[in-house]
């Protein structure tokens, strides 16, 4: 049986570093300048009617936000990334704590950079018709993990 894709779902999105951490927009209209202040980045992509997803938050190995910032920043945060697969198991825990704790939307990264990474971490979501929708379904949404996730660190 044959796949299809569906590209009136895709989203369009960047991860673009900002001087204090990463950050993906999701559902943008246009790229983001690196470096700029987390939150002018945050605002940026709001203004492109896009929501902010924080990933790897509390990773020590990458471009990552102290927690006290994360806490200063949750007014511009919409989702954050509560299991990555080259995240330290800790990692993922503590960061799905704060979203729960900052009553953030939660969510399950690939993290794929590469083909042989996709298919190991996804979320499986209701339909959507706009960004806020899009929100709205991915609270409520399937959080799958498989045991072939997260099987060793990026060089």
């Amino acid at each position: 049986m044959l796949s299809t894709m569906a590209p009136e779902l895709a989203i369009v999105g960047e991860e673009v570093k900002t001087r204090e951490g990463e950050v993906i927009g999701l559902f943008i209209t246009g790229r983001l300048q690196p470096y700029l202040p987390p939150e002018e980045a945050m605002d940026l992509i709001h203004e492109m009617g896009g929501l902010t997803y924080v990933p790897h938050p509390l990773d020590r190995h990458r471009a990552n936000f102290r927690p006290e910032r994360l806490i200063e920043l949750a007014s511009r945060v919409d989702i954050i990334e509560t299991y990555n697969p080259w995240c330290d198991t800790e990692a993922n825990q503590a960061a799905a704590r704060l979203a729960e704790d900052l009553g953030k939307v939660a969510a399950t990264g690939s993290d794929a950079h590469s083909a042989h990474e996709l298919g190991h971490s996804w979320m499986e979501i209701e339909g959507y018709d706009s960004p806020q929708t899009f929100l709205e379904q991915l609270r409520y949404a399937r959080h799958v993990v498989t045991a072939s996730s997260g099987t060793g660190r990026r060089a």
